[in-house]
């Protein structure tokens, strides 16, 4: 395995693989990450560890995605059992996805205590037990910059979970050297992730902007409520689609484990 370092371009060019990839097999990928959605949702209403639960099967699950990209990208009917397929390899590899969801649970919430020291946890208790934005929350300066902190500490958490996952699975690394490879492929093909993003950002608002002047035209507020979050979703389920690309591009080795 080794590292690849990508033009920015390539960014737009992941984004393009995983709408076309996406569309090949639209009803088993969006159906998959309803599945994702549903399960990490019931997990979280489980008292006291679900919410634990469901972040320590993150990696597991988006990685589950990601496989089924794959899988579509070759012409392959992903089934359901995809999500999962982390925990269908060998002892030693399931052991170390395990371990990575724990250190990725572990990292989340620590995020969440560093934040509830600016705020006293109001935003940690609306990211765990939801709730209502209310315009007061919202303008706090506290809250505020609550969020800011713990978006500015899950980028660095988020690039070292992005490949981890992926490089444990399909090519057999230990789980510290998985995080090491997934943060500098991430570190240094930074300019392609960005792009990456921006992309998949413009996307989201040009969607959403199409669908609330199209309620305007048709002068039905009911519609764009009804339409919007199918939408969006659809949306989620073609970004992760698209991450397949992202790990493809950044190291140069075909994975070795379907």
């Amino acid at each position: 395995m080794k590292l690849n370092v990508v033009p920015a371009r390539n960014g737009m060019i992941w984004v393009r693989m995983g709408v076309q990839t996406f569309w090949k097999q639209p009803i088993a990928l969006s159906g998959l990450f309803f599945m994702f959605m549903a399960m990490l949702s019931v997990l979280s209403l489980v008292p006291f560890a679900g919410s634990f639960l469901a972040l320590m099967l993150l990696p597991l699950a988006t990685f589950g995605l990601m496989a089924a990209a794959r899988e579509a990208n070759l012409d392959k009917f992903p089934m359901p059992s995809i999500l999962i397929i982390a925990l269908t390899v060998d002892a030693s590899r399931r052991k170390s996805m395990l371990q990575l969801g724990l250190i990725y649970a572990v990292a989340f919430f620590a995020i969440l205590g560093i934040s509830a020291l600016y705020d006293g946890g109001v935003f940690a208790n609306l990211y765990l037990n939801g709730g209502t934005f209310t315009a007061e929350t919202i303008n706090s300066s506290n809250f505020q910059n609550a969020m800011w902190v713990s978006t500015a500490l899950y980028l660095p958490l988020s690039a070292l979970f992005w490949h981890s996952p992926a490089l444990v699975h399909w090519h057999g690394e230990p789980v510290l050297k998985s995080l090491f490879f997934s943060f500098v492929a991430c570190w240094s093909n930074w300019r392609a992730f960005l792009m990456f993003g921006l992309t998949w950002a413009a996307i989201f608002i040009c969607v959403a902007t199409v669908l609330v002047l199209t309620t305007m035209v048709v002068e039905d507020d009911g519609w764009i409520s009804f339409i919007l979050l199918p939408v969006m979703l659809l949306l989620a389920a073609m970004f992760f689609t698209s991450s397949y690309f992202t790990f493809l591009d950044c190291f140069i080795k075909d994975p070795v484990l379907a």
